[in-house]
């Protein structure tokens, strides 16, 4: 039972004169959590459970596909950023400072929570620490915080052995623990061959578990070039052998956008072909990963927040489409088509990361709504205007 108070919601039955896509004016009708109808506007004034969209765009709620919803210090005073630059030092920093912070706990995920729903997020796969310091301390503060919404927010947990799997006895068994959860889908890893230094060890332990245990993989890879890509082809090599299709995503991924373009070419149609994933939080300091190449080769690909405001960087406000707004001025994205993509990655083309077949504003699909003041999604994705309205299951979680 959640310790943290509910959120106050209320239900509609529907969304009046509003512009799915940037289209003609319509009304979304709602019941039970889904969307049950788009229909003609209706002429007779808004109900007392209806809300007047006043012809904003309407957009599918956005997908946060990796999120770290246990690791923030948003809502105490601020934080000096510290230790080493590197991977190894920030995570020997933050296992240092975090228990006098009080992280994890149910309050600092909450306020997380909090900003990324005001952004209109609806949907969210948060990696959350599992180590021999914090045991499940952390699944248990986010399940807390995620609770407090009921059903209107979706919240769906990757157990994340940060400090490493094999140099860490006992996380394998923490690991094994965590998946037997609930809120729990997948189970991570990190760098298996600078964390770990034993990629083939590391790789076997956890898609070995997985396929033990019924849950998927998301691993996070910041290894570059050939280094990474060989991690990515032992991961692909175990999902085929382990019948793990479709069940494992590859986080970061840097390596993909640094090799030669046959390279590359290669390493996605062997990614397409497994059913192996990708997301990125589109990082400033290094190449993109290659829309157009992803999705030629049947890459399901999407966006995600990353830390915000944690021990590892100050920076981060919540919002998904800031990322993808981040992630098409990076790659020098200027054309309707690909904008348009790019939205469609952070909304409905994103419903994989947390096992939706439909996440679009059609009847049948759940109620996860926002609306903004743009013109279409272009322009919401160039402007980043703010979220107007937010419904999660049929539930407004958000009014500007």
């Amino acid at each position: 039972m959640s310790s943290t108070p509910p959120i106050p919601t209320l239900d509609v039955t529907a969304i009046r004169r509003v512009r799915p896509w940037g289209g003609e004016p319509v009304d979304i009708a709602l019941a039970d959590g889904r969307i049950t109808a788009v229909t003609a506007p209706a002429t007779h004034p808004v109900g007392a459970r209806e809300f007047d969209g006043r012809n904003l765009l309407a957009l599918p709620g956005l997908v946060n596909a990796h999120a770290h919803l246990d690791k923030s210090w948003w809502g105490l005073p601020w934080q000096s950023s510290g230790g080493e630059r590197t991977t190894e030092g920030r995570i020997r920093h933050e296992r240092a400072e975090r228990d006098a912070l009080g992280i994890p706990s149910a309050a600092r995920a909450a306020r997380v929570l909090k900003e990324l729903v005001r952004h209109g997020t609806t949907a969210i796969r948060s990696h959350v620490d599992v180590d021999t310091g914090v045991g499940l301390r952390g699944i248990h503060a986010v399940e807390d915080a995620a609770g407090a919404y009921g059903e209107a927010l979706d919240v769906q947990i990757v157990a994340f052995p940060q400090d490493g799997v094999l140099r860490r006895p006992g996380v394998l068994d923490l690991l094994r623990e965590a998946a037997g959860r609930d809120s729990v889908r997948w189970i991570g890893g990190l760098d298996p061959a600078t964390i770990d230094r034993d990629p083939v060890g590391q790789i076997d332990a956890v898609l070995g578990l997985a396929a033990e245990t019924g849950v998927g993989v998301d691993i996070h890879l910041h290894d570059p070039a050939e280094l990474g890509a060989f991690q990515i082809e032992l991961v692909v090599e175990r999902v085929e052998r382990l019948g793990l299709q479709r069940r494992v995503n590859i986080a970061h991924g840097f390596a993909v956008a640094q090799l030669e373009p046959a390279r590359r070419r290669d390493l996605l149609s062997a990614m397409g072909a497994a059913g192996v994933t990708m997301t990125t939080v589109a990082p400033l300091r290094l190449p993109q990963l290659p829309l157009g190449e992803l999705e030629a080769a049947g890459i399901e690909f999407g966006f995600g927040t990353d830390g915000i405001r944690d021990l590892w960087s100050p920076y981060g406000t919540g919002d998904t489409l800031g990322i993808a707004w981040q992630y098409a001025r990076a790659g020098g994205l200027v054309r309707d088509d690909d904008l348009l993509r790019v939205v469609q990655r952070a909304t409905s083309a994103a419903g994989w990361a947390v096992g939706r077949e439909v996440h679009d504003l059609v009847a049948g699909a759940r109620a996860d709504i926002v609306l903004l003041d743009a013109e279409n999604a272009m322009d919401a994705l160039v402007r980043q205007p703010e979220r107007a309205l937010v419904v999660g299951g049929g539930r407004v979680l958000h009014v500007a």
